[in-house]
């Protein structure tokens, strides 16, 4: 057999590699081939070297290593695509020696005779040549994990779960250059699991155990790799590593992991979000979403932390086009930022509007004809609003009653009108208003029979002044805490979360319905104010200031005459409203309840 150069174009992108790269690599693949044929051509003959036809071997060995190259770097093999040593790699070698042992064994089953050369000779060191470049690989792999070695102030690291999340999480601290963690073993609650290693970490014990290990290990760090874990699995596992002198750390969510991040650099500390607040329902959105897709749909509020993130969730459904509304201009250059890239404020997605004016919220639903609305433009803070309800009127009633007029007159075909907990049984000039907002929603459901409905939910966590944001600032000018009773709770939920919900209910909700989501259990206040103090390490006082006019002691999902019916999804309730038409609609009424009760 006659050899014959590399094609053209597989020079030409070997030339456009560092030689230094891959040229060790492709040098050691030609050795193991040509040490596989010697040896295949040694055991055919039995031992006996003296009749092997050497111009035979050099030439088959000459033509192998060239359809391997040539093969290796069609399917990038020798162009960087997977980490040394890796299960991806082998597999891309086992398909590059497959090829090359049908191209090159066909020849000499056809021509070895001839040449003096067994026909079986390239079949025989197929096996041999995989067995020699995937043990190189291991090597080089193991002598490039030996010279990433951590750094000399690395510091001992124990993993919480010993699941795919933990073993990747063990895999970085020990590849990644310059890693700041050094793993000394990992925590797993299933007992079956003790004494399994993952590269060279064993796991050492139950969550029951963590003082015990941390202790025998000098652990100082440990990092939580669970998929979707709980707050409450969260609480449990940050005290008992309080107690051990742990600095818990956690890793991105599941869906970022999946997406590729999975490096050190995205460890964070543990949070107080992380605390109380509750991952996503598990719902596929993808397929539920349609509704959006190809669509015009605008987002009212789009410059306040439910509005804008909404509107980010939105874009991964491809809509036709999307548009923000907001009359606050820097909320609309924020928001643009974080989903765009840019805060220019000059493109066809920005309109900067007041829901109080309807000539202009109708001349904009004219021109821009969206088909569906999501509706989060509010007045929230219910202190405020109990001193000045007729702001409240003017933003979440007649507001609301504005976005509706302008929606039903351009034929919108699904409205979502975002509530709020305080909605069911409302005592406060907050709940009246969303309130009124929803029986708005229901009446022009019934008129029009489409899909106009609402979603109630409880507080958002990290919202723009939200409790959270607020303790965060009390906790970082040293105090007090203000706390309004020691009893008080409230439902949690995370912004995420908040905004799936209100996705979900574009797609899964009848018209006129009000869509409650499943919150768990509701969480005391004085709780989160202890822990967030015992997270800063600060000697901070907590005040009890009493409830505020409106503020109820426990908050309440479902009002009176409400059911709650789960038919589609298992933690989401359905349940219908007394229907307001939009001209029924009454400020007398609305003053009748703000009026003092007569002595």
């Amino acid at each position: 057999m006659a050899t014959t150069g590399l094609p053209l174009r597989v020079m030409q992108r070997l030339a456009s590699r560092p030689v230094t790269r891959f040229g060790t690599q492709i040098v050691f693949d030609a050795a193991a081939w040509f040490l596989a044929i010697l040896l295949g051509n040694f055991f055919r003959f039995g031992f006996d070297l003296g009749r092997i036809s050497w111009t035979a071997l050099i030439v088959t060995g000459s033509a192998v290593v060239v359809v391997q190259i040539a093969v290796g770097v069609a399917l990038y093999l020798y162009r960087g695509r997977h980490p040394y040593g890796s299960f991806a790699e082998v597999r891309t070698l086992v398909i590059v020696i497959l090829i090359t042992t049908l191209v090159v064994g066909a020849a000499t089953i056809l021509f070895g005779n001839r040449f003096g050369l067994p026909r079986s000779t390239v079949i025989i060191a197929a096996p041999l040549a995989l067995v020699l470049m995937a043990s190189l690989r291991y090597i080089k792999r193991l002598l490039v994990e030996r010279a990433h070695r951590f750094d000399v102030d690395a510091r001992a690291t124990l993993v919480y779960g010993a699941g795919y999340l933990g073993s990747t999480i063990v895999r970085r601290m020990q590849t990644e250059r310059h890693s700041k963690y050094r793993p000394v073993g990992l925590i797993d609650d299933n007992p079956k699991r003790r004494n399994v290693w993952f590269d060279g970490v064993p796991v050492l014990g139950t969550g029951s155990e963590l003082l015990q290990v941390a202790r025998a290990t000098e652990a100082t760090i440990l990092v939580i790799a669970i998929a979707r874990v709980d707050s409450d699995m969260l609480r449990t596992i940050s005290d008992a590593a309080a107690k051990a002198g742990l600095v818990v750390q956690v890793l991105p969510s599941l869906e970022e992991v999946l997406g590729g991040k999975t490096h050190l650099r995205d460890l964070r500390d543990l949070s107080i979000e992380d605390l109380i607040g509750r991952h996503p329902v598990d719902t596929n959105l993808d397929s539920i979403a349609g509704y959006l897709t190809g669509k015009r749909v605008l987002v009212t509020g789009a410059g306040g932390s439910i509005g804008s993130e909404l509107y980010r969730q939105i874009l991964r459904f491809s809509p036709g086009e999307l548009m923000m509304l907001d009359h606050d201009e820097t909320g609309l250059q924020t928001t643009q930022l974080s989903a765009s890239g840019h805060g220019l404020l000059d493109t066809a997605e920005v309109l900067l509007a007041d829901i109080r004016d309807p000539e202009a919220l109708g001349a904009i639903f004219s021109e821009r004809r969206p088909e569906v609305v999501f509706h989060a433009a509010a007045l929230k803070h219910l202190p405020m609003l109990e001193q000045f309800p007729e702001e409240a009127w003017k933003s979440n009633v007649l507001g609301t009653r504005n976005v509706l007029e302008a929606a039903l007159a351009v034929g919108v075909e699904t409205f979502v009108n975002i509530s709020t907990d305080k909605a069911a049984f409302p005592t406060s000039v907050l709940g009246d208003s969303k309130r009124l907002g929803e029986m708005l929603t229901a009446g022009v459901a019934l008129r029009s029979g489409r899909r106009y409905l609402s979603v109630r939910f409880g507080n958002v966590l990290g919202s723009r002044g939200s409790m959270l944001p607020m303790f965060s600032a009390l906790i970082e000018s040293g105090g007090p805490l203000y706390v309004t009773d020691r009893d008080a709770t409230r439902f949690f939920m995370t912004i995420p979360e908040a905004c799936q919900l209100v996705v979900q209910a574009g797609a899964i909700g009848e018209p006129g319905e009000v869509l409650i989501l499943d919150m768990g259990e509701p969480v005391r206040i004085l709780d989160v104010a202890k822990r967030m103090i015992a997270m800063s390490g600060r000697p901070i006082e907590i005040v009890f200031s009493g409830l505020r006019r409106g503020e109820k002691l426990h908050e309440d999902l479902v009002g009176d005459n409400e059911t709650g019916e789960r038919r589609i999804h298992p933690k989401i309730s359905h349940t219908t409203i007394e229907p307001v038409a939009l001209e029924e609609l009454s400020k007398a009424e609305w003053d009748a309840r703000r009026a003092p009760p007569p002595l």
